[in-house]
């Protein structure tokens, strides 16, 4: 039965309002809300498209919210949800990204962040983990994420370069079985969706470059290119995006960028919101509040216009493309590479909360970042531990351990 309008906006309002966690929180929501409370896709669809969504570039968890409501209600159903999915987060960002660049400075924020990315690093290890049981059933998985890891922290190997490798490993060794019979379930050309959402993608950038802003074109230019080689989400994209914003481009600073992810995992919504946080910065930073509002757009509508573009244009192809082994084989292996790049950030993240200084080490073809141990930080080492008894021991609410954290920060500043 085909839901109505009504309905469709309850259930994707709620899944966008509770997506607090990063994705493995927000797919576990979307299974609860889709097919546990009511049964509006089964679970051979709902794992289908997560696949699917996976091997895509982009925010996955906000792409399988676009694909249920498209399965459901057709495109205007995949725009609902997708929206539904972004908007609460991206509204929240603008009221915490203007009061970072008004008073981010001013040593109680900076107290309260520290508390935040205290509790960050466990997000992201808990991810780690969670991600690593499901995806690495087998010992060549658990090989796959071991060379992913050391490919990209010591030798700088491209996010894209380990996606293909996995890809070509996964479908030349998966056991071949006969193909199952799936439909393709059409209603639009695929050359008329891909033209239409390519157009709108680029339809912004265009007119911040024939308009002569420099900044608002590159800005529009960087993410564009981010929107397709951001394999594994924020977690994965992360180093890259701030090697690129920090040494290349100048925009923000490393501790800038490690308070936009902390602002991203206190709202709703996908963690790749943090490159609003980057579009205001660098907006921001040349042109004052109007000039980030407009960076902050335009960083939002080229990271995900084209995730509609990869669904609409995908979507009708899901089913036909999970019954086809070898494609099921890549998208596993895919998977199990992620979880090696998760590893990454997780150290490089843990680095520069757990140390005030992280240098970066070149020896040879070796380039990976390595602490001074002298500098480390033991109120962000006391919060992390305080966050894992909350996390993993009581099981509290994610929302929740981020104030816990945030004030217990705040508290233990008048004891230094």
């Amino acid at each position: 039965m085909t839901p109505g309008w009504r309905e469709m906006f309850a259930v994707f309002a709620r899944i966008g309002l509770l997506s607090f966690g990063g994705p493995a929180a927000q797919i576990a929501v979307m299974h609860r809300e889709l097919v546990e409370r009511r049964p509006l896709l089964s679970e051979k669809q709902y794992l289908n498209a997560l696949s699917f969504c996976m091997l895509l570039p982009g925010p996955e968890a906000m792409q399988l919210a676009t694909y249920a409501g498209w399965r459901l209600r057709g495109v205007p159903g995949g725009l609902l949800a997708g929206l539904l999915f972004v908007m609460p987060g991206a509204l929240v960002m603008f009221g915490l990204v203007l009061a970072y660049a008004l008073w981010g400075s001013i040593p109680l924020i900076e107290t309260l962040f520290l508390g935040i990315k205290a509790a960050v690093v466990l997000v992201v290890i808990n991810a780690l983990i969670k991600l690593a049981r499901k995806s690495l059933a087998t010992p060549d998985r658990w090989v796959i994420a071991g060379l992913s890891f050391l490919a990209i922290y010591f030798f700088a190997v491209p996010f894209p370069a380990i996606i293909a490798i996995a890809a070509v490993y996964g479908a030349l060794t998966i056991r071949t079985a006969e193909a199952e019979t799936a439909p393709v379930i059409a209603k639009d050309t695929t050359l008329r969706t891909v033209a239409i959402w390519a157009s709108l993608w680029w339809l912004p950038v265009g007119i911040a470059w024939l308009s002569g802003a420099q900044r608002l074109t590159e800005i529009g230019l960087f993410f564009s290119k981010l929107a397709v080689v951001t394999f594994g989400g924020a977690y994965a994209v992360l180093a890259y995006m701030t090697q690129q914003m920090v040494s290349d481009y100048g925009w923000i600073t490393t501790a800038q960028m490690m308070d936009g992810l902390g602002l991203a995992e206190t709202t709703p919504g996908p963690l790749i919101l943090v490159t609003q946080f980057v579009g205001f910065l660098a907006g921001y930073g040349a042109a004052g509040i109007w000039a980030g509002f407009l960076a902050g757009l335009m960083a939002l509508w080229v990271t995900f216009v084209p995730c509609f573009l990869w669904i609409f244009v995908g979507a009708p192809y899901i089913e036909w493309i999970s019954a086809r082994p070898r494609l099921a084989g890549a998208m596993s292996a895919i998977t199990a590479a992620v979880v090696g790049v998760i590893l990454n950030l997780s150290i490089w993240f843990s680095l520069h909360v757990f140390f005030d200084e992280v240098t970066q080490m070149d020896a040879g073809v070796l380039n990976f970042a390595a602490p001074v141990l002298s500098s480390y930080n033991i109120m962000a080492i006391g919060l992390a531990l305080f966050c894992a008894i909350l996390l993993l021991g009581l099981r509290l609410n994610l929302a929740l351990i981020l104030i816990i954290s945030a004030t217990a920060s705040w508290a233990l500043s008048f004891l230094t």
